[in-house]
């Protein structure tokens, strides 16, 4: 598979060496194959995450082609030179916004357009223009840390001089204009650095960037959990660790999981010694407790993260994990003892035993839910084996299927196949069996060396038999 990949890419080098050969034998400009490379590499590439892929308002995009429209303006009408429009700058920050390949070529089509127009029709403007939007999205895509950036618009800067390279015959007849173009370039990485968190405010949508910074465990909440609460705060790695790569291998935003499984219990640490993962041997709080009151503080711990998020300006997009990592699930244990403790004339509904919801709406707030029922399953476990950590997550999913908590996101069934598989994966690694190790035993006379064995086997042979 890897020596066909590699044939396939020296293939596709070769043709399109032939074609600059032959685009410079019969005198086209260079700028027109340029133009289709980088067209074919856009379409070949493939598509970003599903879900994860946000679709920006209309009215986003305006705001953005205003901005785009009005700089090209304003530089034309004073007379300054053309190549001090920002031409990566909008597709840049449409990219790291919304992470949509289409939306990014749009824009820079519209921009390009725009930018020949104002320009007086200049056709090879508008070529550039549209290959260092397109060049400028590619290198962005998908980016995690802001010297990523920087880095891209570096090589945005490199292209865009290749670029008037080729326009102006293959000659450098004014050095100060190939400057010019590298450091429009380079800044307009600079400024979209710059302006991402107005832009994350305006729009209500929260970055690659911004979501990575979250999970530095310096954040307060973070800190709170593992001093206050250090069973949820374990138990939140690992639902992040299982969500992350559930999403990763269903094209789902895996980022956004693991950041929504880091935060989706932080509600707990307004009552933290009620719940199973930090009472560690002592007693059960809710032993002296009624079903209906157990129920009610263990629910409440949504409400109470709710109202944490929000004193700490969490994004509202992790807020959505928050509120549905249960979903209308029922309290199945509290509903027992409920039932249990029944007299003849009384009676117990089993939607006063369900969280209020929402259920997921995302493939990302699923994942979240499935890992956090299945990893507090699996570590119930008493002899935890392959076999039965793979039962139980095939159970807990088909429950919460069966159950319809995930009727209102697009998870498919070859979706949950791949979640299951994942799951089980990570958690045969983390609850395995160990293997006992035998003790050693000391004797009084541990100091002394042992008797040299007798190298006669006829005598050996005396001394071990019963």
């Amino acid at each position: 598979m890897e020596q066909d990949a590699i044939i396939s890419r020296v293939k596709f080098i070769s043709f399109f060496i032939l074609i600059y050969a032959f685009s410079f034998m019969i005198n086209v400009n260079l700028i027109i194959p340029t133009f289709l490379l980088v067209l074919i590499l856009y379409f070949k590439l493939p598509s970003l995450r599903r879900e994860s892929q946000v679709i920006p308002p209309l009215l986003y995009l305006a705001l953005l082609f205003i901005v785009i429209f009005y700089t090209a303006y304003f530089i034309i009408r004073n007379n300054w030179s053309e190549l001090y429009i920002p031409f990566s700058l909008v597709p840049m920050l449409v990219m790291v916004l919304f992470n949509r390949k289409e939306t990014a070529l749009l824009i820079s089509l519209l921009s390009s357009v725009v930018i020949a127009s104002l320009a007086g029709g200049n056709f090879y403007l508008a070529i550039i223009s549209l290959i260092s939007g397109i060049c400028s999205s590619l290198l962005v895509r998908d980016v995690r840390r802001r010297g990523a950036v920087i880095r891209a618009a570096f090589f945005v800067g490199i292209i865009q001089v290749a670029l008037l390279f080729f326009i102006e015959g293959y000659r450098i007849s004014d050095p100060y204009r190939y400057g010019v173009i590298f450091l429009n370039g380079l800044l307009s990485g600079v400024v979209v650095v710059g302006v991402l968190p107005i832009f994350e405010y305006l729009f209500k949508t929260v970055t690659n960037i911004s979501l990575l910074e979250l999970t530095d465990f310096n954040h307060p909440l973070l800190q709170r959990m593992i001093l206050e609460a250090p069973g949820t705060y374990h138990h939140s790695l690992i639902v992040g660790n299982l969500s992350e790569a559930a999403c990763r291998a269903i094209g789902a935003h895996a980022l956004l999981a693991r950041v929504g499984a880091y935060y989706h219990d932080i509600g707990k640490l307004s009552k933290p010694d009620y719940f199973s993962e930090n009472q560690g041997i002592s007693l059960s709080k809710h032993d002296n407790l009624s079903p209906t009151m157990s129920k009610l503080i263990i629910m409440n711990h949504v409400k109470e993260g709710m109202e944490l998020a929000k004193k700490f300006k969490l994004y509202p997009i992790l807020l959505d994990f928050i509120q549905s990592h249960h979903g209308k699930s029922l309290v199945y244990y509290f509903y027992v003892r409920a039932l249990e403790g029944l007299e003849e004339d009384q009676q117990v509904k089993e939607e006063g035993f369900r969280y209020p919801g929402p259920k997921p709406r995302s493939r990302e707030t699923a994942v979240v839910l499935l890992a956090d029922s299945v990893e507090a399953a699996t570590r119930a476990l008493k002899e935890p084996d392959h076999e039965k950590i793979r039962e139980v997550v095939h159970k807990i999913i088909n429950n919460k299927f069966i159950d319809g908590q995930l009727d209102e996101c697009d998870l498919t069934l070859k979706d949950l196949e791949n979640i299951s598989a994942v799951f089980v994966h990570i958690l045969g690694g983390i609850y395995h069996i160990r293997v006992g190790y035998p003790q050693e035993k000391k004797s009084e006379n541990h100091n002394k060396k042992p008797a040299k064995e007798n190298s006669n086997p006829s005598e050996r042979g005396k001394k071990h038999s019963p």
